[in-house]
């Protein structure tokens, strides 16, 4: 089976083409600029293709994309039938969806009643479905949220202490992100563990967006982000856990609506705000050896808020099995690494500094043979999960 597996931002999409029986990817790609000028990138092998070809709307985004699989030099298929079907990514399901669907105009329809939830993500998400029912009529679409792992969290630990008619009234509840790396992660660990049940695994993934789990016995009971991913952890751009009253005393004094103070709060917060130099951790671990003060301070903040994390979940989980770092900065910031396990060995916690200075692609075990707990570095692979869904539900295997 072949899935050509799309994630529909405002004005971009990636993709890939994937057989998720045999994990083979042909091809993948990302289409930038949707709207402007429009840039496509495509990887296929160990060959590269970009090409700028004007793409007003993601329409045509999608058939340069499907045209480029099928008649250009980036050729991997001869047509479009070899295609079985399509996942996507969307971003929200709120309490709507525990799980993957096949897309129907019903889950289409509540998906747009959810679009306060995800003002930038779900419309996107919506549009790139309804573009592919258009071009490949009649194949299978499948709707993968990211929402859907957190959704086994018991009560206590989802609701926020307001009054409870916000819950009941406007859903306003913590719903958590990143769901499908959460879900991959954690039940790759339990593998590397050799242990499916009573499993205590927190999962770290890192990035620009960053979010933490814990999860019991394969199942998600807690996780950093909320109602937005704008809460938990100082991300790339993102503030992050910050106090209401700081937030109104903020806008207070600047001046600010609440459009602006969320746009402060998303996008020139968090490392990007401390550091003042960028949102990517490379240039600003750079500036702190090079002895910028802001950047060590960016540096120390992001660590310290990871700790404070996995300890609060060590708590929740009644102890840990495995510690697990993703993402682009989980798996290959040795020293973020470090300095969130630093001290940790009271949990039972003790890091290998030969092995997590060791660069490696794949998963691996980095705590010393001392260890009671073990510290994974895992690659994610959210686009198989994406792929393998699909598969299951087209297959009729998940009912």
């Amino acid at each position: 089976m072949l899935v050509f597996i799309l994630n529909a931002g405002s004005s971009s999409l990636k993709y890939q083409l994937m057989n998720p029986i045999s994990k083979e990817v042909l091809a993948t790609g990302l289409c930038e600029r949707i709207g402007i000028d429009g840039i496509l990138k495509h990887e296929f092998g160990d060959n590269k293709l970009t090409l700028e070809v004007s793409m007003p709307t993601h329409k045509e985004a999608i058939e340069l994309v499907l045209k480029t699989l099928i008649e250009s030099e980036g050729k991997v298929i001869n047509s479009i039938d070899d295609i079985d079907a399509i996942g996507h990514r969307a971003v929200h399901g709120g309490e709507e969806f525990a799980s993957s669907v096949m897309v129907t105009p019903k889950v289409i329809e509540t998906m747009k009643k959810l679009i306060p939830l995800a003002p930038l993500h779900n419309p996107a998400n919506i549009m790139g479905m309804e573009i592919c029912q258009e071009l490949m009529p009649g194949k299978p679409n499948v709707a993968v949220f990211d929402t859907a792992f957190h959704q086994t969290m018991p009560d206590y630990a989802y609701m926020y202490a307001l009054p409870y008619e916000q819950y009941t009234k406007h859903g306003i509840r913590k719903y958590g992100f990143h769901g499908t790396s959460h879900y991959f992660v954690s039940n790759e660990a339990r593998g590397m563990l050799d242990k499916k049940h009573n499993t205590r695994i927190i999962v770290c993934h890192l990035g620009n967006g960053s979010s933490v789990s814990a999860v019991l016995n394969g199942k998600c009971i807690d996780t950093s982000m909320g109602l937005t991913p704008v809460q938990g952890l100082m991300m790339g751009t993102r503030a992050g856990d910050v106090g209401a009253g700081a937030i109104s005393y903020m806008m207070s004094q600047e001046k600010l609506t609440i459009d602006q103070a969320l746009d402060i709060m998303n996008k020139k917060s968090g490392i990007l705000g401390i550091s003042g130099k960028s949102s990517d951790l490379r240039e600003v671990l750079q500036g702190m050896q090079d002895g910028d003060d802001r950047c060590r301070l960016a540096v120390e903040m992001v660590a310290y808020n990871i700790k404070k994390y996995v300890g609060a979940y060590v708590a929740a989980l009644d102890g840990v099995d495995a510690l697990c770092f993703t993402g682009g900065i989980g798996e290959n910031s040795s020293l973020i690494r470090e300095i969130v396990c630093a001290g940790l060995d009271g949990m039972g916690l003790i890091i290998d500094p030969t092995k997590n200075n060791k660069r490696s692609g794949k998963a691996r075990d980095i705590a010393t043979n001392s260890s009671a707990a073990r510290i994974f570095v895992i690659p994610t692979n959210e686009e198989y999960v994406i792929a393998n869904d699909t598969y299951k539900i087209v297959s009729g295997l998940e009912k």
